[in-house]
């Protein structure tokens, strides 16, 4: 059991994404200066495209067991069967989606892989 509810935590996932939006914004950052940092930033943004499929089918859940219940409502008098139709034709594209993007991130990932730096006449790296 989780400390907080899923919402929360799609919450919290978000606000994270946005840190890091900020704090790579800063190209200055020692953090933030070589090959490397790209590398772990696409094996980790990998490793959450990976997780995607699963969470937004699983976001659909509760939807659906208020559709199975027979108590879904849709506003102004709408079709839940059309309604949960549409739904799941879009969760079905967005998995699809999230899938080729953790492809893209992968091929990303690999291409920075072998990427290094010239520290020749750098300071702070031993001259050797």
């Amino acid at each position: 059991m989780t400390d907080t509810n899923p919402v929360e935590n799609l919450s919290s996932a978000a606000e994270q994404i946005r840190a890091f939006n900020h704090a790579s914004w800063d190209t200055d950052n020692d953090d933030w200066t070589y090959p490397i940092h790209t590398y772990k930033a696409a094996g980790n943004l990998s490793h959450l495209a990976h997780m995607l499929g699963q969470a937004i089918g699983q976001a659909t859940r509760p939807a659906m067991r208020t559709y199975d219940d027979g108590r879904l409502l849709i506003d102004g008098q709408g079709d839940p069967d059309a309604a949960v139709v549409q739904m799941l034709a879009a969760s079905e594209d967005a998995v699809q989606h999230a899938q080729d993007l953790a492809a893209a991130l992968d091929r990303l990932h690999s291409a920075t892989s072998a990427m290094g730096v010239d520290t020749d006449g750098l300071p702070g790296f031993d001259e050797g």
